[in-house]
């Protein structure tokens, strides 16, 4: 799928060395179609890694995307330079009078903060509340998830004993609903959080729907009612080696992490780790663009009411 992006984004490079199309912006203009407007909430501190995980996820399906990098203004983080959020982002107020066909929101490593307590939580909640209109379909990722169920539905996040690091099998609910079209019955996806949701309040909640969980860890991914709004506990974007860096990282801290479960062949942390859940993430990624955006945006976008109420 040709994916446009400006022509110096480094992950370019990156997707182009993995055989991946990516559109310049020379080219796109050239064609005489209508592409996909995907906007991507970068909360995660090394910036250029997430690009490529989702940049790479969303590559699976024929459909021309053309996405937006946005990033908070509220607060800046320190480990992507200055010189690449100012060349490839864009905040809220710069988009807030744009309408796009879908919205990913990503993870934050700040899940151990109450959500009123994140420095810029006034702006997400914007955000959120300027997607119910301006947005086709909003795809949450772990804490954005989290963010996401408790601003939309009230549903609280709880501290757990010890962190969920590793590769977890999780069931697949509802199979025809199309977001879960093309996974076996069975599947496994990346984890690497401190942090879950209320289970209770999750079953309590009429408007949501659980599409795959675990015995393990729980919920995994949910969709709201009218299908516009999902929300995905774990990491299907993750590379081969995410959790590898993020275990050694805390080793090299001083913080005796455990290993990553069923990640390392024989718990060997020196072996290279199997990749066991790309074609779950390839079919969730090419489903939610398909069925949930491309399927449902009419050419000429309006208003999201129009979309989820028709």
């Amino acid at each position: 799928m040709p994916i446009k992006v400006k022509n110096n984004l480094p992950a370019k490079k990156v997707m182009e060395k993995e055989n991946i199309f990516m559109m310049d912006e020379q080219r796109a203009i050239s064609q005489d179609i209508r592409s996909l407007h995907i906007a991507v909430l970068n909360l995660m501190p090394l910036k250029e890694n997430t690009e490529v995980q989702l940049l790479r996820s969303l590559s699976n399906t024929p459909l021309q995307m053309d996405i937006t990098f946005l990033t908070t203004a509220t607060y800046i983080g320190s480990h992507t330079p200055e010189s690449h959020l100012n060349e490839f982002y864009k905040t809220y107020d710069e988009i807030k009078n744009r309408k796009f066909d879908g919205l990913i929101i990503t993870g934050a490593p700040i899940e151990h903060m109450e959500f009123e307590e994140v420095q810029y939580w006034d702006e997400l909640t914007k955000i959120m509340d300027w997607s119910k209109t301006n947005v086709t379909s909003t795809l949450h990722i772990c804490w954005g998830a989290q963010a996401g169920l408790y601003y939309h539905y009230g549903i609280h996040k709880h501290i757990l004993p010890k962190k969920i690091t590793g590769i977890y099998k999780h069931r697949v609910h509802h199979r025809k609903i199309p977001l879960l079209r093309g996974f076996d019955d069975v599947f496994y996806a990346p984890h690497s959080r401190n942090t879950c949701v209320d289970h209770d309040e999750i079953a309590a909640c009429k408007d949501l729907i659980v599409l795959a969980d675990s015995k393990e860890v729980g919920e995994l991914i949910l969709l709201s009612k009218s299908s516009n709004q999902i929300f995905v506990l774990g990491h299907l974007e993750y590379d081969r080696l995410t959790l590898d860096l993020e275990y050694k990282r805390d080793m090299a801290a001083g913080l005796n992490p455990e290993i990553p479960v069923n990640y390392y062949p024989n718990n060997d942390t020196s072996k290279k780790p199997n990749l066991t859940w790309r074609a779950a993430a390839n079919a969730m990624y090419s489903n939610w663009v398909n069925y949930y955006v491309y399927q449902q945006t009419p050419f000429e976008f309006v208003d999201t009411a129009e979309i989820i109420n028709r």
